[in-house]
């Protein structure tokens, strides 16, 4: 049986009041498939998911972009798990790339933001890929490889998160990984868990392709066997996102 398509909007540090509410109106007025062929998510900054939470239609999800590694206290600019599941916030994206490379965040410290995350009820997006020379110097699978085992290595159950592969050098900068390239990696992903988790694990993880997607290239790289959806940053803030939603 085919995973459920899974495509994920990640608005970044993006928007303002207006702007986020023009990005509501147009989603709310656009048509996307029905429930049961693509599970679709946005993601909008902290201190907007009250009002798009309230906003948008409910067939659109809401996800937090981050949260903290363990439960709320003396820890200023933070945003605790607990605090996202008092809203009933469904969803959190970890492991962005931009926060391990930003900000230092480790695989081992991502790995326990994805198990305290699960703990507390959430389901979470948990994000890994390479960087430009990691790819050229044919490590690509060693990285991620390593990236996904922090993660196995402190959750016991698989069953609510999304793996998200990202290569670095597609994000945001035009460049989208060729469909062949996402497959070959999504492949030997489900190959790794299938070796070090579960064939049933394997089976059911929905592993997702985020990295410059657009209006224009979504089919081709969703038609791939082990390409699972998306998440999409740019394209999220715009139409386009119908359109990707539309191409599934």
């Amino acid at each position: 049986m085919r995973r459920k398509f899974f495509v994920g909007g990640n608005w970044k540090c993006n928007g303002t009041s207006d702007e986020v509410n023009k990005i509501v109106s147009t989603l709310n007025a656009g048509q996307i498939p029905a429930a049961d062929i693509v599970e679709v998510v946005v993601s909008p900054p902290f201190v907007f998911i009250p009002c798009v939470k309230i906003g948008l239609k409910p067939e659109f999800q809401v996800a937090a972009q981050n949260c903290w590694v363990k439960k709320g206290g003396a820890f200023t600019g933070e945003i605790s798990a607990e605090m996202l599941a008092n809203l009933s916030i469904p969803w959190v994206i970890i492991g962005h790339s931009e926060r391990r490379a930003l900000l230092n965040e480790t695989n081992e410290f991502v790995g326990e933001k994805v198990a305290y995350a699960l703990s507390q009820g959430l389901k979470v997006i948990a994000c890994v890929g390479e960087t430009l020379e990691e790819r050229e110097a044919g490590t690509t699978m060693q990285v991620v490889a390593a990236q996904t085992k922090a993660i196995a290595d402190k959750i016991s159950s698989w069953d609510n998160v999304v793996l998200a592969y990202e290569p670095v050098w597609a994000i945001g900068t035009g460049k989208v990984a060729t469909p062949a390239q996402a497959q070959e990696v999504h492949a030997e992903l489900r190959k790794w868990l299938e070796t070090n988790t579960k064939p049933e694990v394997a089976a059911s993880t929905r592993i997702i392709y985020g990295g410059s997607v657009n209006g224009s290239n979504c089919k081709e790289l969703g038609g791939q066997q082990d390409v699972d959806g998306f998440l999409v940053g740019g394209a999220s803030l715009k139409p386009e996102f119908i359109d990707i939603n539309q191409g599934c």
